[in-house]
């Protein structure tokens, strides 16, 4: 049903998961992360308390693979479940039951687990290892996001796409990262879409807010300027905002006026077709069908001749 990252940096000690899956809101039931603790990503008919009793047993001291084998004897329906473990050393462990929908598997390295149920096979777990050990070096984020389209590349889960989360911890109880797409045909995609503005616009704003020890800290004055802009004139801007002689120009040429915010409502409908459409366009149907191609003016064409 799923398919997962978790991992260390060896470098700054950040934490982190990078998940997707073909139901909604993935980012809400499965990555579990404590700062300077660990990370957990629970899947496969989840339990989100083996995460959660797994992060409290790393607290105290215990290893990835002595947390996960505590949490799964007190689970009567463990072999239903999929678990990956990275704790504070970067020490790495996963569980896939055998209940667990196939395809189902999971691959461990230095610093990460990687695992995935229900999925199209076993290259879609190779292809993120691949990515998450030839980006060594980069940023965490940076590496869970190119594991995670590697998996997805390879072919992911076997029902679909549906929603993808991304979430890191690093020096603060709160998040460094924690981005979500809950319901999208393209969702990991969309997810490094929002990773790209997030980094010009949300990474600056985290990196000035208060700490344990800086309670007081303030964003700098050009981060407070930024965040004061309207989303569509700020760097990074998926769409910027258009000139209200733009606006003009559309609606004369269209024959009808629309507002700013019907334009913005159209452009979010034509989005999700248009992700549709690339995703069909990955598909090769040509042994079970023709090339069919669609011309809108071939009537009149036909008219004319």
């Amino acid at each position: 049903m799923t398919f997962s990252i978790v991992a260390r940096c060896p470098q700054t000690g950040a934490l982190g998961v990078a998940v997707s899956t073909a139901v909604p809101a993935v980012g809400a039931i499965c990555p579990y992360l404590r700062a300077g603790v660990g990370a957990v990503s629970t899947q496969s008919w989840t339990n989100p308390y083996l995460a959660l009793d797994a992060l409290a047993h790393l607290a105290h001291g215990m290893d990835a693979q002595l947390a996960l084998d505590q949490v799964l004897e007190s689970d009567p329906a463990a072999h239903l479940r999929q678990i990956g473990i990275v704790d504070r050393a970067g020490r790495a462990a996963s569980w896939t039951g055998s209940g667990c929908t196939g395809w189902a598997g999971q691959r461990t390295g230095a610093g990460y687990a990687i695992q995935g149920n229900m999925l199209t096979g076993a290259a879609t777990l190779d292809a993120m290892v691949d990515a998450f050990e030839a980006s060594h070096g980069a940023m965490l984020a940076g590496r869970l996001m190119l594991a995670l389209e590697a998996g997805q590349h390879a072919g992911g889960d076997k029902r679909g796409r549906q929603s993808a989360a991304l979430k890191v911890v690093q020096d603060e109880a709160y998040a460094q990262w924690d981005l979500r797409v809950d319901e999208h045909a393209d969702p990991v995609a969309e997810l490094r879409r929002v990773f790209g503005v997030a980094q010009q616009q949300f990474a600056p704003f985290v990196a000035g807010m208060p700490t344990r020890e800086d309670p007081g800290r303030a964003p700098l004055p050009d981060v407070m300027e930024l965040l004061l802009t309207p989303p569509g004139l700020r760097p990074g801007a998926s769409h910027a905002e258009r000139s209200q002689e733009e606006w003009t120009r559309l609606a004369e040429w269209m024959g009808v006026a629309l507002t700013a915010d019907r334009a913005r409502h159209n452009l979010d409908a034509y989005r999700a077709i248009l992700a549709e459409i690339r995703t069909l366009r990955e598909l090769d149907g040509s042994a079970l069908h023709p090339a069919v191609v669609f011309d809108p003016l071939q009537a009149y064409r036909t008219l004319a001749s």
